[in-house]
């Protein structure tokens, strides 16, 4: 007798595969997009599919929106890959669309991923999209803006999908425990829970949602009444999570960005939160390191000048003995920076500084603070005038050191945080001194 087996229920391929949504009426999510009356379901129903441009993170549909627009439309559907895709072949399938726009037939172009096309890749669709001899599809995790040419950005719509719902992962894998392409035949037993918990690892991603489902489906307990699936098996197959993360995307600059304000809003443990979620998801951290170097002089400054001196103790902890020993010197760096009183005196004197440099570029140095190697330079009245001023009983002597253009100008502005009111007090002093001197 020949025992049955799971295999021989279902095709070969994927279940994320087998469940692709075939019309909107059974896409789940991106409602802003797709809901009664939203402009970019009226445009596919009605036919007046212009080039657009798919930005959103992993599973949400991007791909599947192109199939269904394939399957909607009248038009040919052609797709493109940055892999196998060269600009010979490209320009080949791009003038036998174009001499097919001479006779009203229409086609859609579908790239996947199409922030990994170089330049000239992407430099070879935009005259027949100019032309109007295609329509462009794109599809990308990236931002656009910096990933796709300004000119073809400039001629496509972007359309920004979200990542689905909780509530929408779950809608999409009791679809599939139900659905014949899935495990509709399989008399599937999984409680609601643990579907919300493979909803939860699935990160907003439906792909990755129903991979882990049919992992979980194929590895449950056979029995005569059904397949039952165990909280053992699922603890097994979501026993790690891959956190979404691309170190070179927008999501690195973004937790970045949530770990930088959060010190700066002295939110310790937020900011370790974040710093986590780089870490684990596998940043560099050197990278974390030097941001917290540049954070202790940005954000704290003379505020506590042991700021700058504790983030470059953590870089060099980082590189003597890396992952994962050094996330408790970043740890320990991260929670002093938040914790630390916070002046952006450093940064703001510098910018003030810059921009007077710049347009200052060739103002000369006064001649008494030049140096004067040479017997002409002396001659040239170099250095003349100059005070050492450790000689003096004040440790400072009167000469202006500012161009005279700059006379006056104060770069530095001491904050009433942390040291930084000694700071302000030290450099009063310093200013009522040099007035009464003379000095500008």
């Amino acid at each position: 007798m020949d025992e049955g087996s799971l295999f021989e229920n279902h095709a070969a391929e994927p279940l994320a595969e087998r469940l692709r949504p075939r019309t909107l009426d059974e896409f789940v999510g991106q409602q802003h997009l797709l809901g009664k009356g939203k402009v970019l379901r009226k445009i596919i129903e009605a036919d007046r599919v212009s080039s657009m441009i798919f930005w959103g993170p992993p599973g949400v549909g991007k791909t599947t929106l192109a199939r269904i627009i394939a399957n909607q439309t009248k038009a040919s559907f052609i797709t493109f890959s940055a892999v196998t895709s060269g600009i010979k072949e490209i320009r080949s399938v791009m003038q036998r669309a174009d001499d097919g726009a001479r006779y009203g037939n229409r086609t859609i172009v579908f790239i996947d991923e199409i922030h990994r096309f170089n330049r000239a890749q992407q430099d070879a669709f935009l005259p027949f999209v100019e032309k109007g001899s295609i329509v462009l599809i794109g599809a990308t995790t990236e931002n656009p803006s910096f990933e796709v040419n300004g000119a073809l950005l400039s001629r496509c719509k972007v359309f920004v999908l979200k990542a689905l719902t909780l509530d929408d992962i779950v809608q999409i894998l009791k679809h599939a425990l139900q659905d014949a392409r899935g495990f509709g035949k399989d008399h599937v037993q999984m409680s609601d829970e643990m579907l919300r918990v493979v909803a939860e690892f699935s990160n907003g991603d439906a792909r990755n949602a129903l991979s882990t489902l049919e992992m979980v489906v194929l590895n449950g307990d056979q029995r005569e009444d059904g397949i039952h699936v165990t909280r053992e098996t699922l603890e097994q197959c979501t026993s790690k999570k891959s956190l979404l993360y691309d170190k070179s995307g927008e999501e690195h600059y973004n937790l970045i960005s949530a770990l930088h304000k959060s010190m700066r809003n002295s939110d310790p443990d937020a900011a370790v939160y974040w710093l986590a979620r780089m870490l684990e998801a596998g940043e560099d951290p050197l990278y974390i390191a030097r941001r917290v170097v540049r954070f202790a002089s940005e954000d704290v400054g003379l505020a506590d000048s042991r700021a700058l001196e504790i983030a470059v103790a953590a870089y060099q902890a980082c590189h003597f003995i890396g992952m994962p020993e050094c996330s408790v010197n970043l740890t320990h760096a991260v929670i002093y920076m938040a914790m630390a009183p916070k002046s952006n005196a450093m940064e703001l004197a510098y910018n003030e500084a810059r921009e007077d440099a710049v347009r200052h570029l060739a103002e000369p140095v006064p001649m008494v603070i030049r140096n004067a190697p040479t017997r002409l330079m002396k001659e040239l009245d170099y250095g003349k005038g100059y005070v050492y001023a450790h000689d003096t009983k004040e440790k400072m002597a009167a000469m202006q050191c500012l161009p005279d253009s700059l006379a006056g100008k104060h770069y530095y502005h001491p904050t009433e945080q942390g040291l930084e009111i000694r700071y302000r007090e030290r450099l009063n002093q310093i200013l009522k001194w040099k007035k009464e001197h003379g000095v500008p």
